[in-house]
């Protein structure tokens, strides 16, 4: 089998979701589609790493080879460079290599970055005179299709990605019916999380440690960006001041940094509540504990996928308030398994978090419940099974 991933290397998803079929003795090479930033996540395995550029790093497993020009730190000169003289020359890389390599799939993890450069590949390769193309499935990760597609900028891409791809995989059925709306020709797949499943044992044990009602640590994503509402979350907060005084808020994944920790110093000062500040790129394993000792979860977007920190918090036990512009519908019950509110109305998110902190029989019931979803649908092993079975299926059609 040689499966042929485009996606962003640095990713945790992009790392847990190719994880699932590294270790099987494939050919699995990855090109990386965000501007050869040459950073690959260091929770990857048994993968070739395709940079045109890239840099020295430092803790990566060795079973992940790299492929590309090699060179020190500092070398964004190089890469103006080479954009002023070929704008396109990394789509002319894709392009060669999969004409190189031939393979029997192409997974593209993404719209915006991935799955628009293989189309442009595609065509390249089209206007050099070669007609096969491998199969090729496309993955619609978070927003890609349920905001980008009222962008007019973005609207008729994501209609060719629709009629040139062969299969299309997403994690929400809100988007698949938006894909069939649009007259999608791809073949829909099963949804799924973006970044596969997760380990139910592990997670078993961390939300056994402590019932969700004793917990005094709130959690909360911190991204405050074209699409996070973190600053939203946190006038919600300052309005639970009263009902906070025995907590710790932990804003996780903070972005942008800097900004957001200025927020909350400001929030600390005046309701007095503690607050931790955790940049992104922590460990699955760190943010699985985080949660794991958190009562409430709180996570705040535009728009979102099903939300991969919604699953994890769902997983271990914390009881999840989360932005209703999310697939999380398909997963919680609104007022019961977790709360939906507008992700933009301190008030509405104000109320949810009252009432999670304010009854204990609802989180802890709800952890019970929302354990046996995730035993369900989210168990790592029944989900790497699919996967290779589809990945199977699909390979031998193209090998046919």
């Amino acid at each position: 089998m040689k499966i042929l991933f485009v996606a962003i290397s640095g990713s945790i998803h992009t790392a847990r979701w190719i994880n699932q079929v590294s270790n099987l003795g494939w050919d699995i090479r990855l090109f990386d589609c965000i501007d050869d930033t040459g950073y690959i996540n260091p929770e990857l395995r048994n993968a070739t790493v395709y940079h045109s550029i890239y840099s020295p790093q430092t803790g990566l497993d060795p079973s992940v080879k790299l492929q590309g020009l090699r060179l020190p730190i500092g070398n964004s000169r190089i890469k103006r460079w080479l954009l002023k003289r070929q704008p396109n020359y990394r789509v002319r890389r894709l392009a060669r290599l999969i004409q190189q390599f031939q393979p029997d799939i192409i997974y593209s993890l993404e719209f915006q970055h991935s799955s628009y450069m293989v189309l442009e590949a595609r065509q390249w390769l089209k206007n050099q005179g070669v007609t096969h193309f491998p199969k090729w499935i496309v993955f619609n990760w978070g927003s890609d299709i349920y905001l980008f597609n009222r962008m007019a900028d973005h609207k008729q891409r994501i209609y060719e990605l629709l009629q040139q791809a062969d299969y299309y995989e997403c994690e929400c059925q809100r988007d698949v019916h938006i894909a069939q709306e649009l007259g999608m020709k791809a073949i829909p797949l099963p949804i799924a999380p973006v970044a596969g499943g997760i380990d139910l044992q592990l997670a078993t044990q961390l939300r056994l440690v402590e019932k969700p009602s004793a917990r005094r640590i709130i959690a909360m994503k911190g991204y405050q960006n074209w699409a996070g509402r973190a600053l939203f979350g946190l006038r919600a907060l300052e309005l639970c001041a009263d009902v906070l005084q025995s907590y710790k808020v932990v804003m996780f994944s903070a972005v942008p940094f800097d900004d957001m920790q200025i927020a909350a110093t400001l929030f600390s000062q005046k309701t007095g509540i503690p607050i931790e500040i955790v940049p992104g790129g922590q460990p699955h394993s760190a943010i699985l504990e985080l949660l794991a000792s958190a009562r409430l979860y709180i996570g705040l977007s535009i728009s979102d996928g099903i939300s991969t920190s919604m699953l994890d918090a769902i997983s271990v036990g914390a009881f999840p308030i989360q932005s209703n512009t999310a697939c999380a519908d398909e997963w919680v019950t609104d007022g019961e398994t977790g709360m939906l509110v507008p992700p933009e109305d301190p008030q509405a998110i104000a109320a949810a978090i009252r009432r999670a902190l304010t009854n204990d029989a609802l989180v802890d019931q709800a952890a019970e419940r929302n354990a046996k979803v995730c035993e369900d649908h989210l168990d790592a092993r029944k989900i790497r099974e699919q996967v290779i079975d589809m990945y199977t299926t699909i390979a031998k059609q193209h090998q046919s």
